[in-house]
């Protein structure tokens, strides 16, 4: 059987990809014109990705589809209701993907599971790591505790043993990931920092890069860790918003007087770092938008993801009434964007020599990043995975060069 795989959405889903193709026992081929099965694996998180998912499925309705991912739960039985797909399995089964590539139905399972067995080989430069599944926390806007179950945290010595192995393929990037990745360990007696000191001491692997963290979950020993050479020099730290006002109706926890001296103090200590925010969320008024702004402005930010909300059915937020035109939540995406953008330049306008890893060559330009999660572009084709020191570049509006 030749079999193609499909992904959507986060890098807890793209681990889990490359997890199945490690275990899957057919022909792995390099698009779906070849394939005899397409393994979709997918994302809910928006509304909009329903309508992505949906979309590619109808293009290759002439193949089998199996579904899995999140979507499998909120989409799956109309999917194999009307024909669409030939099965739906759930998260649970994904490590057991030999056994139902025959399937036909739905199986979807609890989410009393977590990863029992590794990836052995990333066909990039860089190994996403899945350390945790689930997430207890309970955003109004966010559907993904309903798709991905509690968090729980995977086995640290089968973490561990993971990151050896692909180390031994010649990996030295790790970029650490899960669904509430700063809730790894409390279920297991352990904690993200005390995992990221194990990975920092085998031999070979060169830098750690983490995913978004909420702000409760930044413990002294991480920020200390940050110091190391090995731990990336920037931290995700994931806001949604700036005014308390809109947290509340978010159901965040997170409140401006306790996130705004964090990210001082670790900017004091040169940590670049990056944010999520939501703009648009019903609730959102001029008054509390101008608030927020206010607010953001003295957050030391270098990167940011914005996002326009839209509603996900399911959640709580989508039952509010969503009073922000699109318009309007456009222009305030914009405002904030140009606010991080400023103010990455300036940051690296004070950065002197920097660690570059190469991930790609386009154009006449190797293309890596440095330890700050900033692009380097060097004139010179250099090996994919090769490591080097940067000085005396030119650092343009979007990125640094080194002609």
């Amino acid at each position: 059987m030749k079999v193609y795989f499909k992904t959507f959405g986060c890098r807890s889903n793209i681990f889990d990809t490359e997890l199945m193709k490690n275990i899957i026992n057919a022909e792995i081929v390099k698009n779906e014109n070849e394939a005899d099965l397409i393994i979709v694996n997918s994302c809910t998180v928006t509304n909009f990705a329903d309508r992505d998912l949906r979309q590619y499925i109808n293009k290759w309705q002439d193949k089998e589809i199996l579904l899995t991912g999140c979507a499998a739960y909120t989409q799956g039985e109309k999917l194999f209701s009307e024909g669409k797909v030939r099965a739906v399995l759930g998260h649970k089964y994904k490590e057991e993907i030999d056994n139902f590539l025959n399937f036909k139905g739905i199986k979807l399972g609890d989410f009393d599971f977590v990863n029992r067995k590794i990836v052995e080989n990333f066909d990039k430069t860089k190994a996403f790591i899945k350390i945790q599944e689930g997430c207890d926390f309970e955003c109004a806007y966010c559907i993904i505790p309903k798709v991905r179950g509690h968090s729980r945290s995977l086995d640290e010595k089968l973490i561990l043993e993971e990151i050896k192995k692909l180390k031994e393929r010649g990996i030295s990037e790790f970029v650490l990931t899960g669904i509430n990745m700063g809730s790894y360990g409390k279920d297991t007696g352990t904690s993200l920092s005390g995992l990221v000191e194990k990975i920092s001491k085998i031999r070979g692997v060169k830098r750690i890069r983490l995913g978004s963290l909420e702000p409760s979950q930044i413990d002294e020993r991480l920020i200390e860790l940050t110091q190391n050479g090995i731990l990336e020099k920037h931290l995700h730290i994931a806001l949604q918003h700036t005014s308390d006002k809109m947290l509340r109706i978010m159901k965040r926890r997170n409140r401006v007087s306790s996130t705004l001296p964090l990210f001082e103090k670790l900017a004091d200590m040169g940590i670049a770092l990056g944010t999520d925010f939501i703009v648009g969320h019903p609730g959102e008024s001029e008054e509390i938008w101008h608030e927020a702004l206010e607010n953001f402005k003295k957050y030391p930010l270098t990167h940011i993801h914005v996002f326009r909300y839209s509603p996900r059915d399911g959640t709580y937020s989508a039952t509010l009434r969503q009073d922000v035109r699109g318009d309007v939540a456009k222009k305030r995406a914009k405002i904030l964007e140009e606010i991080i953008k400023k103010n990455n330049y300036n940051f690296r306008k004070k950065i002197g020599e920097v660690t570059v890893h190469i991930e790609d060559y386009k154009n006449g330009y190797s293309i890596g990043y440095d330890e700050y999660y900033n692009k380097m572009k060097i004139k010179k084709e250099l090996n994919k995975g090769e490591w080097l020191k940067v000085k005396d570049y030119k650092v343009k509006e979007d990125f640094n060069v080194k002609e």
